[in-house]
């Protein structure tokens, strides 16, 4: 698997509008696009730092994996995101590594990217995806 950069570290937060302050206000990062992604019930905000992104989740349902995450561990850093050129190729070589896999092929995500987690119990704790943009 040929990773390319860090595309973006995903942070959860409970109010995109509450964080704006401090990432516009305080950073000096200019937020450029925010998208809700209706299948993953999560609202995306995006900043970037030269060739990475941050990416604040904000649940847009109390069933989402991230409204989830907040109520047990508090807003905070998520998951860290990875290019490569081929998610579905990466996923065959991490699991024939043994690497346990959250998403079995790739899935549609914020950006337009392909994307796929996987589990944190494989990769040290720290929720990993993959994601490919779009040729």
């Amino acid at each position: 698997m040929e990773i390319t950069h860090i595309e973006h570290i995903g942070i959860a937060v409970k109010s995109i509008e509450e964080q704006l302050p401090y990432y516009e206000g305080v950073l000096g990062l200019k937020c450029y696009n925010v998208e809700t992604v209706e299948d993953q019930k999560v609202k995306t905000a995006f900043f970037k730092i030269g060739q990475t992104k941050i990416e604040l989740l904000e649940p847009t349902s109390e069933e989402s994996t991230i409204a989830k995450f907040i109520e047990k561990r508090g807003e905070g850093i998520h998951h860290i995101a990875y290019a490569t050129k081929d998610v579905n190729e990466a996923l065959k070589e991490v699991e024939s590594k043994g690497v346990r896999l959250i998403d079995q092929q790739a899935r549609g995500g914020a950006e337009g990217l392909s994307i796929a987690f996987l589990h944190p119990k494989s990769t040290g704790s720290v929720l990993t995806e993959l994601c490919e943009h779009p040729e």
